[in-house]
């Protein structure tokens, strides 16, 4: 034991404090660019005049590229080297967050948001890599990748509040300009103390794969989000449609071809990884699209300012910081099959106390206090024991790919329900504007409302109607945010509720039917 703490110690001493300190760095601004953003969606609304849609997109560009460069990055960085990659993701991180900052519109926020999100996802993996090479022994291995943990939650649960706060202090544009500094302040971290490391056995990069997934990916969200203005039946939207299940359908026979493939569909197959996988896809199905839409709720339906906003989402995202450590020990005496079930129905029961605290008369912050609390400490207890279900049922060999299809299951729910939820909060607003404003209000009239009130402009929509001469606009406008709101909440629920059975089921399955064998 003394020996051990000895070697952890030397571990720890000079450069490798300092390569630690800047995965942190990178970790910390990978945790803040995911939950800092949505909170000042809708004070973007206002300043660049950006429609719904558009700030779909600003959140979804940066999910769409992450996922897009998973694959290809992994791949990149053992054949060329994760530190050399590490450094290029960082200066594309660091420059993409100033064009993000000072973009003059919502377009240019956009495509520098995709561009970001190339570096962030890049930077992501290689962080992992690079904690992998450098921190070898037990003990120190452990301290470093609790450390990253800590300051990755840390940028993920503090994110709302950081960004409301920068926002109401100085200016939207330093939520990203922000990065910047920190980015070199990381480079220069890297450049003293982090080691090249390769790998000398790495596979060629499977650029089908990544180029046929992607593309089905991004079809099938533009469907969902442009769908309303191009029109469901319409040519357009029906080959969009028809392009993402060629795209998938063409991933799959790839995949099956490739002599090394990024996804080996044998795997699901192990009933331990198909239970978890469905973990990862109902934390994604759920809490974290649901993020980007309960800064709107809070601001536009409630009446709160960006910095009671952030404060208020803390309810939210803080039991994901302490959930964990309780989750594992759990997971130790109730095995993942009870945990990962259990952890998505706390979600989903979560989100039904979101859907009748928000439709309360008087309904604040406290009443959607319990659900925010349990959806949280849902995430919590799923989680952690999903990564390391995900990795821990397949052999050895396997564990990078089993990561890589645990991440993409992640991002890929995401970036597909963050679009459905808008669609939904889209049909939910409409449908009561519908029932309530007058016939000589036409249909176009009343999308352009829903539009407003979705994206947290509640003031112009009231004005429009009070110039109608409607009694009581606020209440009509209110109303129908929470209607809006009460819909993507059910999805949420529900859709966490069908996840969690699927996993529970996918878990019990006889063994001598699912599970693989690798003896060959």
């Amino acid at each position: 034991m003394d020996a051990q703490i000895a070697r952890a110690d030397a571990t720890f001493s000079g450069r490798n404090v300092m390569a630690l300190a800047a995965v942190c760095l990178a970790a910390l601004m990978s945790g803040l660019e995911i939950s800092s953003v949505p909170v000042i969606l809708p004070t973007l609304q206002q300043i660049l005049q950006a429609n719904f849609r558009d700030l779909e997109w600003i959140e979804n560009a940066y999910t769409l590229a992450c996922t897009t460069v998973l694959m290809a990055a992994g791949t990149l960085a053992d054949r060329y080297g994760r530190r050399r990659l590490f450094v290029i993701s960082l200066l594309v991180f660091g420059i993409t967050s100033l064009a993000c900052g000072l973009a003059p519109d919502a377009t240019l926020l956009v495509v520098s948001r995709f561009l970001q999100g190339l570096g962030g996802g890049a930077m992501l993996i290689c962080l992992i890599a690079i904690l992998s090479h450098q921190f070898r022994e037990g003990r120190a291995r452990s301290i470093a990748f609790g450390t990253w943990g800590v300051v990755f939650g840390i940028g993920l649960g503090f994110g709302p509040i950081i960004g409301g706060a920068i926002t109401s202090l100085a200016s939207w544009r330093w939520v990203f300009l922000i990065h910047a500094p920190l980015t070199a302040v990381t480079l220069a971290l890297t450049g003293i103390s982090v080691q090249e490391s390769r790998d000398p056995q790495a596979e060629r990069l499977d650029l089908w794969g990544i180029v046929t997934l992607s593309a089905a990916v991004f079809c099938l969200t533009y469907f969902i989000i442009q769908g309303p203005v191009l029109g469901f039946g319409s040519g357009m939207a029906i080959g969009i449609l028809i392009a993402s299940l060629v795209c998938f359908v063409l991933f799959v026979l790839v995949e099956k071809l490739h002599s090394h493939p990024m996804f080996d569909f044998s795997v699901f197959r192990i009933r331990k990884f198909s239970g978890a996988i469905c973990g990862s896809i109902g934390m994604n199905f759920s809490f974290w699209p649901f993020v980007i839409y309960l800064p709107i709720y809070f601001q536009g339906g409630l009446g709160y300012d960006v910095v009671t906003a952030g404060l208020a989402l803390l309810t939210y995202t803080l039991p994901t910081l302490v959930i964990p450590p309780l989750a594992e020990r759990l997971s130790l005496r109730y095995h993942a099959r009870v945990v990962i079930p259990a952890g998505m129905f706390t979600i989903g029961l979560g989100f039904l106390l979101m859907e009748y605290g928000c439709r309360l008369p008087h309904a604040s912050w406290l009443s959607m206090l319990p659900g925010c609390l349990l959806a949280g400490i849902g995430l919590g207890l799923t989680n952690t024991p999903t990564t390391n279900t995900t990795t821990g049922s397949v052999p050895a060999s396997r564990v990078g790919m089993a990561s890589a299809i645990d991440i993409s299951a992640r991002l890929i729910t995401l970036a597909i329900n963050i679009a459905m939820m808008g669609f939904i909060l889209l049909q939910g607003i409409s449908n009561y504007l519908k029932r309530t404003l007058p016939a000589s209000f036409d249909i176009a009239s009343v999308h352009a409302f829903a539009e407003k009130i979705a994206s947290g402009n509640l003031s112009a929509v009231t004005q429009s109607l009070q110039s109608r001469s409607l009694v009581h606009p606020d209440v009509i406008v209110r109303a129908a945010l929470v209607n809006g709101f009460g819909y993507v909440t059910l999805y949420g629920g529900l859709g966490a509720w069908i996840l969690a059975a699927i996993s529970f089921g996918a878990f019990r399955l006889r063994k001598a039917c699912v599970e693989a064998t690798y003896a060959d």
